[in-house]
């Protein structure tokens, strides 16, 4: 299967933003799998519906909410635009905020799954040793939910870069900007005899999101054995 300069550049853009959503995500989706596996506040039903509503909601409603903030005239977009000349829309870095957007709530679900499997007797009896909160965090929980990261991060960069009516609708499709694999698929589908080239970049993604998934498994049980002792 042989792929045309164009096509080239769709793929490696799709990959550019991938990897990018996820590296950014990694922080937050930690953090918001911590509140919602260790915490209890006012409002957590609520915090947890709205971490999960990409989900559920059309990708097209999430471009243009993502449009209204993030725009050059939107409520943030506005501000990051005058303070740090920074703008999301029309360009690849709001294809990678839209592909994060979107993925999110499957990043935070397998973190949040995996550390509530951690046994918290072993963060305590760490903390009885003298160890500081974060010494624990960094040598105990993060380790033991490893296997939960790396699965919520490739699961989250295979569903990035299946991403496309939040992207459309935020970014537009700009060859070379924002025209990802998923843009190219659907640009070509409305050419006259592109037929061969949209089954060429329909099989891609198809291929990207399977190694993805078999690849979050073979690591995953890999750490899990490490982790365990097994290895």
């Amino acid at each position: 299967m042989t792929l045309t300069p164009l096509e080239i550049e769709a793929l490696l853009l799709s990959l550019r933003v991938g990897v990018v959503s996820v590296v950014l995500s990694i922080p937050f989706g930690i953090a918001c799998a911590w509140l919602l596996a260790r915490h209890d506040f006012p409002g957590k039903a609520l915090f947890d519906g709205i971490i999960h509503l990409p989900l559920v909601l059309p990708p097209v409603a999430i471009g243009f909410a993502l449009l209204i903030l993030f725009g050059r005239n939107g409520i943030i977009g506005s501000w990051l635009y005058s303070v740090f000349g920074v703008t999301f829309a029309f360009n690849w870095k709001g294809a990678a905020l839209a592909s994060a957007v979107v993925a999110f709530p499957l990043m935070v679900r397998a973190m949040r799954l995996s550390l509530e499997a951690v046994d918290e007797r072993l963060e305590a009896a760490a903390h009885s040793l003298g160890a500081g909160r974060w010494r624990v965090l960094f040598t105990i929980t993060l380790p033991l939910m490893m296997p939960g990261i790396i699965s919520g991060c490739i699961l989250a960069f295979a569903r990035s870069v299946g991403e496309f009516g939040a992207t459309i609708t935020f970014v537009s499709n700009i060859p070379g900007q924002t025209r990802t694999l998923p843009i190219a698929l659907y640009t070509l589908t409305q050419v006259p005899g592109g037929d061969a080239a949209a089954w060429r970049l329909a099989i891609l993604p198809v291929l990207l999101a399977l190694a993805a998934l078999i690849v979050a498994e073979m690591i995953a049980r890999r750490v899990g054995r490490r982790v365990r002792g097994l290895d």
